[in-house]
């Protein structure tokens, strides 16, 4: 795998040609630190994260933090159409210099990816493939799990972290919220590793390139903060957390623990995803006279 720095026909003006590079000095962009911008600058690892994502002509793509536009233009020459978001407008010139000649299938949305509504996307996504952010890559994936149905697959680079809380399993340091409502709605893999080297400016953290399978629905609101209410205190019990969150009584845990076959003093890091909705199913049942899960989200 190259550096990405080659110069190719430009090597005799040195003007070099890999587009990150090109764009960087013709539009005279510095990376924002605040912003968390490591822009992809080795076009070799395109047609890995390409080949991971399957992208094809009948895809419409959605790729969160448009940076320098050199993933944008690759997904743009292979799919359907691609929705690119970026929150930085100063990036606009460059991401136009590389979506221009995709006009017809490309929608470039100057936006903050977390609060821009995914709902409205049209035509509407049915992947994510994207180099995101570090400061949103958990949140950017679980709100488009949660927002865009039709979205079946997901290739993302992120930091190592990340890829790994998505993927743990019950019992790992790693397990966690993320783990638990990703794997409710998807199958999820870490796929190899991502050299340093492959971005500018070179991060001080690993990156992943992580993939996610739709399987199923996203959880419902009321499942998703049972989850959060069980991992609030993560050295207590599980039935103390829900209780200190405000989410469940701690008898009614208890109680649902019991008639499952669970230690009433278990921790939500050694309940599996489907093993944490069928407590909340049987919370809700003691809770509710045995008629089923308490809807937090209707106000019961």
């Amino acid at each position: 795998m190259t550096d990405g720095r080659d110069r190719g026909a430009g090597a005799a003006t040195g003007e070099p040609t890999q587009p990150s590079l090109r764009r960087l000095r013709a539009f005279g962009v510095r990376p924002k630190r605040d912003l968390g911008q490591n822009f992809l600058i080795d076009s070799n690892i395109l047609d890995v994260i390409a080949r991971a994502a399957e992208v094809g002509r009948g895809d419409v793509v959605l790729e969160i933090g448009g940076g320098l536009g050199v993933l944008s233009e690759f997904l743009a020459e292979r799919a359907a159409f691609v929705h690119v978001v970026e929150l930085d407008r100063s990036l606009e010139p460059a991401l136009r210099d590389a979506l221009d000649p995709f006009a017809d299938r490309t929608s470039l949305h100057l936006a903050d990816a977390m609060s821009l509504d995914l709902t409205a996307l049209e035509p509407a996504p049915t992947k994510v493939v994207a180099n995101l952010p570090y400061g949103i890559a958990a949140g950017a994936i679980l709100r488009t799990i949660e927002e865009l149905p039709s979205v079946m697959r997901w290739v993302a680079m992120v930091q190592k972290e990340v890829g790994e809380r998505f993927a743990a399993g019950p019992g790992s340091g790693a397990y966690g919220v993320p783990s638990v409502l990703a794997q409710l709605a998807c199958d999820v893999r870490v796929l190899r590793p991502i050299s340093r080297r492959v971005f500018f400016p070179v991060p001080n953290v690993d990156s992943v390139l992580v993939g996610l399978e739709r399987r199923g629905e996203a959880p419902p609101r009321a499942l998703r903060t049972f989850v959060q209410g069980g991992f609030a205190h993560r050295r207590k019990a599980l039935a103390r957390s829900l209780a200190l969150a405000g989410v469940a009584s701690r008898d009614d845990v208890r109680a649902a623990l019991e008639a499952l076959g669970e230690p009433v003093d278990v921790r939500a890091e050694r309940l599996a995803p489907e093993r944490m909705r069928e407590l909340w199913e049987a919370v809700g049942r003691t809770a509710d006279g045995g008629r089923g899960p308490v809807d937090r989200e209707a106000g019961a």
